[in-house]
């Protein structure tokens, strides 16, 4: 295989499939019914192999790297699905942490291009389709498979999976999913099916109601891990992560995210849930897996600490309850370096409502606004306008990489460099490092 070959799959991937992360609404296709064709065309592969589904608003990537790294400690052969990759297209799936190899990404699109198949996928409906291909014909045990959007009308959910879980309710993706927490519940609660256990992560009032009517109308047992607090301690770790213990022993979670805490407390109920359901996990498994996430699994962009002095973070946090979590942390962060300022780097797709986002930013920061390299990225110079609207100030950057090399120039070693507001300007500025 030659690198062009590579090169012109991934160009027909992006350029003639409609792709939502990229272009947004024009790309959204709710219902199974193309991917349950595809799947046929592919002699349905997700048959072959035992899955977890992981839906939520926030934090159901880190819980799917968790619960993947833990089953790949207790050795099972584990398969991750997630979306969108940062950097790489072949981040998306996974086998015991190595990426698809990119001789397998030419097979899959040149069967695709020759199969005479007169249906017409999007992006991730075909990559989805790539991705449980790949995993039947590598025997993996279980497959980690992360929701794309929603739950009841996302292609993944052609799945029966062993165990569902559902990290929490936020408003994100109103215009698809309703404009009430409760109507974004209903539609994560569509992967509920018959008789499968499923783990809320967090979920009160109204919302738990929701959960608690599909349990009741599915039959499938539902427990909240808000009821179970499976952390019995945890505290900073001095060099980052969270110093933690559980009834499976002592860990270092490296995941520095305030709201990692919740996630982890969700992934150890999980396990319960799927220890009951007869999937063998030992104590030291657990461990192991948490411990070593990050290595096992590749996960990035979760609160990453990329350099000490000035201090800088990146995070993928996009919605309301994401950066309200990230500016608590920030400011926290930034108390212990009194000397110095907080500059944020900043970005955001065109489709977010920003109005209440805006409301959560510190206003004594310095804000360098700019814009992913994406068709649904908000041009910066409307973004800055946004921000005049709100009683806030920055400079205007084209490329997330400027933005970052200024505030890095700008910067005093007691300063704390903060780089988010989108997934895709968090991936712009990793791909800039690399």
């Amino acid at each position: 295989m030659s690198g062009q070959d590579y090169n012109d799959a991934i160009a027909f991937l992006y350029s003639q499939l409609p792709m939502f992360s990229r272009v947004g609404q024009a790309a959204y296709k709710p219902g199974l019914d193309t991917s349950l064709n595809i799947d046929r065309h592919f002699g349905s592969p997700h048959k072959r192999f035992k899955s977890i589904h992981i839906a939520g608003t926030n934090g159901k990537g880190s819980t799917s790297h968790m619960i993947a790294s833990i089953l790949q400690a207790q050795g099972y052969k584990t398969a991750l699905y997630t979306s969108p990759h940062l950097i790489d297209f072949r981040e998306r799936m996974r086998v015991n942490g190595q990426m698809i190899p990119r001789q397998k990404v030419v097979d899959f699109v040149n069967r695709w291009k020759c199969s005479g198949c007169d249906l017409h996928p999007s992006f991730f409906e075909l990559t989805m389709m790539m991705a449980f291909d790949w995993f039947a014909n590598e025997n993996v045990d279980y497959a980690v498979i992360e929701v794309g959007m929603g739950g009841r009308l996302d292609s993944t959910n052609i799945i029966t999976p062993e165990v569902c879980v559902i990290t929490n309710i936020s408003a994100d993706h109103t215009q698809f999913l309703g404009e009430s927490l409760t109507q974004i519940a209903e539609e994560k609660a569509g992967i509920m099916k018959k008789g499968i256990p499923v783990v809320v992560g967090e979920a009160e009032g109204e919302i738990r109601k929701v959960f608690e009517r599909k349990s009741l109308q599915t039959g499938a047992p539902t427990r909240f891990a808000e009821d179970n607090e499976r952390l019995r301690h945890v505290s900073e770790g001095t060099l980052g992560g969270w110093l933690c213990s559980s009834r499976e022993g002592e860990f270092l979670l490296p995941l520095s995210g305030d709201y990692q805490k919740k996630n982890a407390n969700t992934v150890l109920n999980a396990i319960d849930a799927m220890r009951d359901s007869g999937i063998v996990i030992s104590d030291k498994s657990v461990v192991s897996g948490l411990e070593n996430v990050i290595r096992a699994t590749g996960l990035s962009g979760r609160w990453s600490v990329i350099r000490e002095s000035p201090l800088v973070i990146a995070d993928t946090g996009h919605n309301i309850a994401g950066i309200s979590y990230n500016m608590k942390q920030l400011h926290r962060v930034a108390a212990r370096h009194p000397e110095g300022k907080i500059r944020i780097v900043i970005g955001f797709v065109a489709d977010k409502a920003i109005g209440k986002i805006l409301e959560l930013l510190p206003r004594d920061a310095i804000y360098y606004i700019t814009n992913a390299d994406i068709p649904r990225a908000l041009p910066a110079a409307q973004l800055y306008d946004r921000f005049k609207e709100a009683g806030l100030d920055g400079c205007i950057f084209h490329k997330v990489s400027e933005a970052y090399h200024a505030a890095l120039n700008d910067s005093g070693i007691d300063d704390v460099i903060y780089i988010g507001g989108s997934t895709f300007v968090v991936a712009d500025f990793l791909a800039s490092l690399s």
